[in-house]
C-alpha cells in the first residue's frame, strides 16, 4: 500500500504538469480587453489556458517579475521570409511575418516550402505582380524588371494573371498583394477587376498605390483611385507605407482615409518608423521624374545598402542597370511621428534583409516604436502601441485566434521590459538584434528566453484565409 505521502506526491507532480509552460507574474497587457495587470499565464497545447491571480503550475516556468506581457507582434508587410530574416523578427517581438504587399505566387509551394521549419508564423497574399511577372515572362524576382514594367499587358494575358490571383486565393492566400506603381502601364480597369475580385471573395487588398509625393499626378490622385475603387466594389482595402508614399502630404492622406472610414469604408493603413524607405534601384520607382515623385530628393539622399555609400548621378546609373536594395532618405521625421501617434495607422516593417545588408526596420521597427515613441517622445501610450501591433493587425486579418492575450487564443506572446526595449539597427549595420525582448513564444514554444535565441525550434506555422 502507497503511503499517503507518496500519493500526494503522485498528486503534487501530476498538477505540477498541468501546463506546458507558465509566464509567472508579469504585467499582462491586453489591447483586446483593456487588461494592464500583473498575472499568470497558463499555456496547454500551443493555446492561452489561463490567466490568472493565483499561482500556476507547468514543466517549464519563465519569471517575468517587471516585465510586461504582450500578444506577440503581427508584421503585415514582411518581404524578409528567409530563417535570416525570421531570427531578426524573433528578437524584435515578432511571432508572425507576412508577406501581403507583394505576395506571393504560385501559392502552394510557398507555403510548402516553409512548413515545420519556421522559427515565426508565416503566410501571404497571391500577388499581383509575381502573378503579372509569370505571364509576361519578367526576368526580376522579388519585383518586376522589363517586361511587365515596359509593356501593357495583352487582354489574354490580364485574363491569366487575374486568373492566377483567382487560383490562389481559393488556395488559402490570405487576400489580394497589389504594388500598382512597380507596372506602370497596368490600367485603371485592371485595378478595378482586382477589387471585383476581393469583394467577390471576401478579403482584402494590400496595395503599394501607383505614385508617391505632391507632383500631380502623386499621392492624392493614386489613394483617391484604390478609396474609389474599394467605394463601387465594396472590397476592403489597406495600404502600405503610408508615410513613404504620402511624404509631406501624410496628413491630408490620414485625413482621407478617415473620412472614408466614417463613411463605412474598410480602409486601413500601415507606417514604419524610419525616415527612410527601400526599394530595388532597378524598378519602375525610379523611372523618369523619380526624384519630383520622391519630394525633390537628390542623389545623395539614395544610399546603396550594399556599402551603405551615397549615391552620385553616375554611380546611380551604374548600379541602376545591375539593379539591387537602396535605401530612400525622403521621409520628413514630423511625419513619422504623425503617423506612428495617429490611431488609424498599424505598425509594419516593409522589411527585409539580405546576408546582413538591408535596411534597419527588418530588425528594430517594433521595439523602435516601443523605445523611441512610447518610453522616449511619449508619442502613444504602450497599450495604443501595442493594439496597432497586435490587435488593429489580427483584426485586419479576421483571425480572432491572434494578437490578444485570452484564454483560447494563441499563445503567441512578446515578454519585454518596457524600461530598456530599443532597436539597435541603423542604416550602415543593419543587422544588429534589438534590446529587451526578455521571452518570445509562438504557438506556446519559445523562440527567445533569456533574451536570446534558441536553437533547434520551428514552432511557426502557415497561416491561411
Amino acid at each position: 500500500m502507497r503511503s499517503i505521502a507518496a500519493v500526494l506526491m503522485l498528486a503534487g507532480t501530476m498538477w505540477a504538469q498541468d501546463f506546458d509552460v507558465v509566464i509567472a507574474n508579469g504585467r499582462v497587457t491586453d489591447p483586446a480587453s483593456g487588461l494592464e495587470a500583473v498575472r499568470n499565464v497558463g499555456i496547454r497545447n500551443g493555446k492561452i489556458a489561463a490567466i490568472s491571480t493565483d499561482a500556476l503550475h507547468g514543466r517549464t516556468v519563465l519569471d517575468a517579475t517587471g516585465l510586461v506581457v504582450a500578444p506577440g507582434f503581427i508584421d503585415l508587410h514582411s518581404h524578409g521570409q528567409t530563417p535570416e530574416n525570421y531570427r531578426y523578427k524573433a528578437m524584435d517581438g515578432v511571432t508572425t511575418a507576412l508577406e501581403m504587399e507583394v505576395g506571393v505566387s504560385p501559392v502552394p509551394a510557398w507555403y510548402a516550402a516553409r512548413e515545420g521549419k519556421s522559427l515565426v508564423n508565416f503566410g501571404a497574399t497571391s500577388g499581383h505582380l509575381p502573378a503579372r511577372m509569370a505571364v509576361m515572362h519578367d526576368s526580376g524576382t522579388l519585383l518586376p524588371r522589363d517586361q511587365a514594367v515596359e509593356r501593357a499587358a495583352t487582354q489574354d494575358e490580364q485574363r491569366e494573371t487575374l486568373a492566377l490571383v483567382r487560383r490562389g486565393l481559393e488556395e488559402g492566400a490570405l487576400g489580394i498583394g497589389v504594388g500598382i506603381a512597380y507596372v506602370p502601364l497596368v490600367s485603371r480597369a485592371e485595378i478595378l477587376d482586382l477589387f471585383k475580385l476581393a469583394a467577390e471573395k471576401k478579403t482584402a487588398l494590400y496595395i503599394h498605390m501607383r505614385n508617391s509625393g505632391p507632383l500631380e499626378p502623386g499621392v492624392i490622385d493614386s489613394l483617391q483611385e484604390v478609396i474609389a475603387d474599394a467605394a463601387a466594389t465594396g472590397a476592403s482595402l489597406h495600404v502600405v507605407h503610408i508615410t513613404s508614399m504620402g511624404l509631406r502630404e501624410t496628413a491630408l492622406c490620414l485625413e482621407m482615409i478617415e473620412g472614408a472610414r466614417r463613411r463605412g469604408l474598410d480602409v486601413t493603413t500601415e507606417a514604419y518608423p524610419y525616415t527612410a524607405g527601400m526599394t530595388d534601384l532597378g524598378s519602375a520607382i525610379f523611372g523618369e521624374g523619380w526624384q519630383a515623385r520622391q519630394g525633390g530628393i537628390s542623389f545623395g539622399d539614395l544610399q546603396w545598402a550594399l556599402t551603405g555609400e551615397r549615391l552620385t548621378a553616375e554611380s546611380f546609373a551604374r548600379y541602376r542597370k545591375q539593379g539591387g536594395m537602396v535605401v530612400i532618405h525622403s521621409i520628413p521625421e514630423e511625419m513619422v511621428k504623425l503617423a506612428i501617434a495617429n490611431p488609424l495607422v498599424e505598425i509594419a516593417s516593409d522589411g527585409i534583409l539580405d546576408n546582413g545588408k538591408g535596411h534597419p526596420r527588418a530588425a528594430g521597427t517594433f521595439t523602435r516604436v516601443l523605445g523611441r515613441y512610447v518610453r522616449e517622445q511619449r508619442a502613444l501610450t504602450l497599450m495604443e502601441a501595442l493594439r496597432k501591433m497586435t490587435l488593429a493587425p489580427a483584426q485586419r486579418l479576421g483571425v480572432p485566434g491572434k494578437g490578444r492575450i485570452a484564454v483560447g487564443a494563441d499563445a503567441d506572446l512578446a515578454v519585454f521590459d518596457a524600461a530598456r526595449v530599443t532597436d539597435r539597427a541603423t542604416f550602415e549595420n543593419p543587422a544588429q538584434y534589438s534590446e529587451g525582448m526578455v521571452y518570445v513564444l509562438v504557438n506556446g514554444v519559445p523562440i527567445v528566453r533569456d533574451g536570446k535565441l534558441v536553437d533547434g525550434v520551428a514552432p511557426g506555422r502557415g497561416l491561411r484565409r
